[in-house]
């Protein structure tokens, strides 16, 4: 049974979210403070956090982001105001891998975390579990990105964006194409995942300004990942 930890101040929501996930193989751990959340990590190793954003003793936004610094890898899941963009936005800019609106619906919840779970899991390693395009090597099996010969941290989503755009360097993938891989869903015109994992690779990659030149925007279409500009 898979460990999972819920922070939650809404005692029947945390209540009934842990109870139908144990139903489907998870054990809940709860807590519902922010100010504890970083502290209940460390002991649990959880596979992935639920985390609300209003929160007594520390917002989630911050846990949020204490949690990317310290676990890169960590599968981060955030509960955000139904149709609030700006939480949205901002949870997914403090690093969190995906978000769902409250009040959230159980089998929604359910097929969001084995989403992403699934693509946390190390595969077992092949000769094209390896992307090297100029100085950037992406290893997938052990899902880590070294740009210049040096190991560059980043969440789930942004690694995953990332290994998309790689694997067809050279060709444009759609908002639509990267959203299923990231989130496994289509893309509904307002949906920002993708746009702000874009704005967070190009800062890791040196690659902001008026004209991105390795990860560039083809208006109307989507972004392309160029096969050329990774030498330097």
């Amino acid at each position: 049974m898979s460990d999972l930890l819920l922070v939650e101040d809404d005692t029947p929501l945390a209540e009934l979210i842990a109870a139908y996930l144990g139903q489907h193989g998870y054990k809940v751990h709860t807590t519902a403070r922010g100010d504890t959340a970083c502290a209940h990590v460390r002991r649990l190793k959880p596979v992935l956090v639920i985390l609300d954003i209003m929160l007594p003793g520390m917002d989630g936004l911050k846990v949020c982001q204490q949690l990317r610094h310290d676990y890169p890898g960590l599968p981060i899941l955030m509960l955000t105001a139904r149709d609030d963009t700006y939480d949205q936005v901002l949870g997914l800019e403090m690093g969190a891998d995906d978000y769902i609106p409250k009040p959230c619906e159980p089998r929604l919840l359910l097929a969001r975390i084995r989403t992403l779970l699934r693509r946390s899991v190390m595969p077992d390693t092949t000769p094209e579990d390896r992307i090297v395009i100029g100085q950037l090597h992406i290893d997938m099996s052990e899902r880590l990105v070294h740009w210049q010969g040096r190991e560059i941290d980043m969440s789930s989503a942004e690694f995953n964006v990332l290994v998309a755009l790689a694997r067809h360097a050279g060709e444009v993938q759609s908002r639509d194409q990267l959203l299923q891989q990231v989130r496994g869903i289509e893309f509904n015109g307002v949906d920002r995942t993708v746009d702000v994992a874009i704005s967070k690779l190009r800062r890791r990659f040196e690659d902001v300004g008026n004209d991105p030149r390795r990860i560039k925007t083809v208006w109307g279409r989507g972004y392309l990942m160029s096969r050329t500009e990774w030498e330097a």
